[in-house]
């Protein structure tokens, strides 16, 4: 069992290679215990994502429904044939993962799959369950059964998570727009998004990274460097789409430069050090 189980959180690590730099960059600076389990985590939260996405030749309902019911049937049973479940399973009963959070989270991914017109109360929802819950996930592995201290990081760590989101939609609202006919946020049309549209958007994202940061401070050690990295470089992000104006968001995709993540690495690493952070 130890064979299949270390094979399917292989598997994981593979996918977050496969499919994000930036996040595989800021689980190998976290300790080296969490990296299984944060492997697992996205494994399993991008092959949801993929479903509704990607897939588009298929029956992403009857996908996504598939991949819910065998979620559970993975954790209620312990095990599962599917080595990204598998996997996530392992991480979710260890560390007491609550349902509630995979229930929300795929939720919004089925969300995905109807065209809405976002309201408050929608956004709030689907924000919540695609991006919170997921730091509220990783918040439980990197507190390792100490329940104070998840109950006193549970507010910024969702609010890192927000804010995470937020940016990506932003970044991504022609794609969004043009390839799957959404735009989250409410009461924005995207023919009619403009430059104050976008600083009202911007000043929400500002709170919730100014409300993100005094818990990346009071994490644990061995979570810190990572945590922060990924907030550093979504802060340089958002800091890069903030001096662009909305017409250039509707024709381009903005991106942070390689060597430039590479110099917030080293910059992190350095601070980390001198025990700044």
């Amino acid at each position: 069992m130890e064979l299949f189980k270390d094979t399917c959180l292989q598997c994981s690590k593979v996918i977050t290679e496969a499919y994000s730099t930036s996040f595989t960059l800021g689980i190998k600076t976290l300790d080296k215990k969490l990296h299984s389990p944060i492997y697992a985590i996205y494994g399993f939260v991008r092959c949801a994502d993929e479903i509704v996405d990607t897939f588009h030749d298929f029956d992403k309902r009857k996908l996504l429904q598939d991949f819910k019911l065998q979620t559970f049937e993975a954790i209620e049973s312990g095990i599962s044939l599917n080595p990204v479940l598998h996997a996530f399973q392992c991480v979710v009963n260890k560390y007491d993962i609550d349902k509630e959070y995979i229930e929300a989270f795929l939720k919004s991914m089925e969300m995905d799959l109807d065209d809405h017109q976002y309201d408050h109360a929608l956004y709030e929802e689907y924000i919540y369950g695609s991006a919170e819950v997921v730091g509220l996930m990783c918040l439980k592995v990197f507190c390792d059964g100490d329940k104070e201290q998840f109950d006193r990081l549970k507010k910024p760590a969702c609010s890192l998570g927000a804010a995470f989101q937020k940016v990506n939609f932003l970044r991504d609202m022609k794609s969004d727009y043009k390839d799957r006919g959404r735009v989250y946020f409410p009461k924005v049309e995207y023919q009619k998004f403009n430059n104050v549209s976008k600083a009202e958007i911007e000043a929400d994202i500002m709170k919730d990274f100014k409300n993100a940061y005094v818990g990346i401070m009071a994490l644990p050690r061995s979570a810190r460097m990572g945590v922060y990295l990924a907030y550093v470089y979504y802060l340089k992000l958002f800091r890069k789409i903030q001096g662009l104006p909305a017409t250039h968001i509707l024709k381009e995709r903005v991106r942070v430069p390689d060597n430039t993540k590479l110099a917030l690495l080293l910059s992190s690493y350095l601070k980390y050090r001198l025990n700044v952070i």
